[in-house]
């Protein structure tokens, strides 16, 4: 197959001098400086780095052309799984019951109300998809009705940028209340009494900084907390019973709550706990006593302790639900009567439902691998919570559960409008076993008739950072190559929480590198078991779990057949060095600080994928960004696929797409983002047909 050239990025060499150690960056000038600026207006993006973006997207465009109509049938098919007229299962909150439901071809949708028990009398509270009517992007972040239903709030963001414009309308005369709040984060919170709003505002490093309260209706905003530490995020809340207001101050490994009575909402801020490094704690009010959830004095997995005081320091913690090593205690949800934990064992969630006077009863499912949620409500008296059921080969399941006489009532299943028949298909748990010994799991979706000799194209996904568990959920788009004999993987590696916080904890700072060769040993035992061939598996990851496709490209690029690398955090050493960005100092605690510590400027720099580019054949790789996004910015995968052409000895084909449009969740609309989506499978699909060109 005869390739047009790919763009040809100047190089520029920029030496950087840190710690007594020195480093080229031959791509540095594609940071715009005032990149700020281009978060909140993409026009502003310097004129040399707009051509160099634009012919990169040319040459994607270009180089894909023949996929265009696989892309197109791909877009459809996940589109027609979608029901288009779908609405939610409406939450009860005293007189009214509130919903979110979509108009046919909508992209964005109607938040709405209607009486308490009825199928009529809707009041539509906001209409997303009118608001985002000719607007590149749109996207709303919260959006909450006031505790006595008199008012509707909403935090929109037009950029991609997270940074967002809070409004607050009237219900009844349907009028905005008030200036809007801008320069906001996209979380907020009503005070119980209604009369007020607590809202976070971004500084100019686009980091949560404030925290400020407004009259409800409009009027000035009052600081309320300042956190002086730039690596802790904010966020603000209600407990369950509504006592208290809480601001969350955290990052990674440690958090610190502020309280004020619900009683008095003008009352400054009262400390709960002072926050000490490595130690996590979260809190809640069970109508006589606080509630912690915590990892404190090695508590690795978490336990709950109990607290009577009027604000809940440590010296009046109680151990309740004692510390079980594996028994990752992942969250709790308060109720008048019931108090229910969410728990992972190996990667398997259930829930445990827990009276006031310490009976327990478990909630939990059969298959081999799903996931299970705790969607709760917003009432805190009543015997009713909900919870939601997938698994790979399951549509999701809405149940109501009663608490007390454990009865599961369906309120709905997910429909796919194009049809879902699970018994074509088997989802599998399979362990590979990693270098150091550990077992690592993989979930496996497959038509049940799908060989085992290694013919099938495989797609591997992964992540591995910051706790988050990859769960074993359904997906709508994952079936578009299932259904054409590929088999999806999702490696369950370390830097996750699959198998409790210290799978968290064994798989970041000095121990990262276990995340890339967990990863590669899932590869490994694919192909050990007839799932996979070398060479004909696919690799996707996004943002940090992107870092996760760099280095296991540069480890090793024999294994995979193509790379999709989406919104990829792949040069680290240079992000977690620049503290004008917005996720540096938060991100210490994950990657070390490569500012202060030799130590970890030598590890990050050991595994940068960047960094750690070299002279050998990789894979086919497609790197997808968004220009207003800032978390990743853009120039990191432009940097990445640039120097990787530069160095790659094989004929392989090396892509970027920037969506100049959108931020770090690609397109904002229910469909748009399928497009994107259905390009990433396309590449995959084009790149394992050619094998590279039958390398």
């Amino acid at each position: 197959m005869s390739l047009p050239p790919p763009p040809n990025a100047r190089k520029q060499p920029h030496s950087i001098e840190q710690l007594g150690r020195t480093r080229t960056d031959d791509y540095a000038w594609m940071k715009d400086e005032n990149w700020q600026q281009v978060l909140r207006d993409p026009k502003a993006l310097r004129a040399d780095v707009r051509e160099h973006l634009d012919a990169e997207n040319a040459y994607t465009k270009a180089l894909l052309a023949s996929t265009e109509g696989l892309q197109a049938q791909l877009f459809s098919e996940m589109k027609g799984r979608i029901k288009e007229d779908d609405s939610s299962v409406p939450a009860p909150d005293g007189p009214w019951e509130y919903y979110a439901r979509y108009a046919l071809g909508a992209e964005h949708p109607v938040h709405a109300r209607r009486p308490r028990g009825q199928a009529d009398g809707e009041q539509v509270l906001l209409d997303e998809d009118a608001l985002s009517k000719g607007k590149a992007y749109f996207q709303v972040g919260a959006a909450h009705h006031s505790p006595d239903h008199a008012l509707y709030a909403w935090a929109a963001d037009e950029q991609g940028s997270e940074y967002y414009t809070i409004h607050v309308k009237d219900l009844a005369s349907g009028e905005v209340q008030g200036a809007p709040i801008e320069s906001a984060y996209g979380d907020f919170t009503f005070s119980p009494d209604s009369q007020w709003l607590f809202w976070i505002w971004r500084d100019e490093n686009a980091r949560p900084a404030k925290v400020f309260r407004r009259p409800a209706r409009g009027g000035e905003d009052v600081l309320v907390y300042e956190e002086p530490d730039d690596g802790m995020f904010l966020g603000v809340g209600t407990t369950s019973d509504d006592s208290h207001v809480l601001i969350h101050v955290g990052n990674q490994e440690t958090t610190e709550l502020w309280l004020i009575p619900a009683s008095d909402p003008t009352a400054a801020a009262t400390m709960a706990e002072p926050r000490r490094v490595g130690v996590k704690y979260e809190i809640d009010h069970w109508s006589d006593r606080w509630v912690i959830r915590t990892n404190d004095d090695g508590a690795v997995d978490f336990k709950l302790c109990v607290s009577e005081a009027e604000a809940p320091a440590k010296a009046t913690w109680r151990d309740w639900i004692a510390h079980q090593p594996g028994r990752y205690i992942t969250g709790f949800a308060a109720f008048a009567g019931h108090l229910v934990r969410a728990e992972r064992v190996n990667a398997l969630d259930r829930l445990v439902v827990v009276t006031r006077d310490g009976r327990e009863h478990a909630v939990a499912f059969d298959e081999e691998a799903y996931a299970l949620h705790l969607e709760g409500g917003y009432e805190y008296d009543t015997t009713t919570t909900r919870f939601v059921y997938q698994s790979p080969t399951t549509p999701r399941q809405w149940f109501d559960y009663d608490l007390e006489s454990r009865e599961r009532t369906l309120r709905k299943t997910q429909e796919v409008p194009s049809g879902h028949d699970p018994e074509r298909y088997v989802a599998r748990r399979l362990y590979a076993t990693a270098p150091d010994g550990e077992q690592v799991p993989v979930t496996v979706l497959m038509l049940k008739e799908t060989p085992l000799d290694g013919s099938a194209p495989v797609l591997l996904y992964g992540y591995g950072s910051y706790g988050h568990a990859m769960e074993p959920s359904f997906s709508i788009r994952n079936l578009s190559l299932v259904d054409r004999g590929w088999i999806w993987a999702t490696a369950h590696i370390r830097g996750g929480s699959d198998k409790g916080w210290g799978w968290f904890l064994d798989g970041r700072r000095e121990k990262k590198t276990n995340t890339f060769t967990d990863f590669i040993a899932c590869a490994e035992h694919l192909i050990a078991e007839g799932y996979g061939t070398k060479g004909r598996i696919a690799a996707y990851g996004g943002s940090a779990g992107g870092m996760l496709m760099g280095a296991v490209a540069n480890l090793r690029p024999d294994l995979w057949g193509a790379i999709i690398a989406a919104v990829p955090f792949v040069d680290v050493l240079n992000t977690m060095s620049d503290t004008s960005l917005p996720l540096t100092p938060p991100e210490w605690p994950e990657w070390g600080n490569p500012i202060e510590d030799t130590e970890a400027y030598d590890r990050i720099l050991s595994y940068s994928p960047y960094d750690q580019v070299g002279d050998k054949p990789y894979p086919p790789v497609l790197a997808t960004g968004g220009l207003s996004d800032p978390r990743v910015t853009y120039w990191e995968p432009a940097k990445w696929v640039a120097k990787l052409r530069d160095h790659t000895t094989g004929d392989a084909p090396i892509l970027l797409k920037i969506n100049m449009e959108a931020g770090h969740g690609g397109a904002s609309g229910r469909f748009d983002f399928l497009k994107e989506i259905a390009l990433d499978y396309a590449f995959a699909i084009w790149a394992l047909e050619r094998g590279w060109e039958a390398a």
